[in-house]
């Protein structure tokens, strides 16, 4: 059984446009920040280190999102990480989201273990692929 990674979001102001619901682009941001959280606390790597100090990172190269109902102002997100396929330097992760009972949100997310200079896809170290691999559907 895959390990899934949950946590909660609340929308600020800063996510809403003028009809006071998450702009669509402010999920992405959201998304990502899900997947940072997921390396730091789940899979014992952490992200600001991996791009600073390693100069590594998880640049996005595949999105697919249905966005599902709309989320006003303050309320709380939460979301749900697992991960669809394990490549040897890329991982799709499946996020969904959940507000008030309902879905909000559906995407998939295609991203590559990369150097940042020069940018070309690296194969995830032993450890890491370790880690990834507890969340692995089946």
């Amino acid at each position: 059984m895959a390990e899934v990674f949950r946590r909660e979001k609340r929308v600020r102001f800063s996510h809403c446009d003028p009809a006071g619901i998450v702009f669509y682009p402010q999920y992405f941001v959201m998304i990502h920040e899900l997947m940072e959280d997921w390396f730091t606390e789940a899979l014992g790597t952490d992200y600001a280190a991996l791009v600073r100090d390693h100069g590594r990172g998880m640049p996005a190269v595949k999105v697919e999102c249905e966005f599902l109902a709309p989320n006003p102002l303050g309320d709380v997100i939460a979301f749900e990480l697992t991960v669809a396929r394990l490549g040897a330097s890329s991982v799709t992760v499946q996020v969904e989201g959940k507000a008030r009972g309902m879905a909000c949100l559906r995407a998939t997310v295609v991203v590559v273990h990369s150097s940042l200079k020069p940018l070309k896809a690296l194969p995830f170290p032993e450890e890491l692929r370790a880690s990834l691999e507890r969340f692995t559907r089946a």
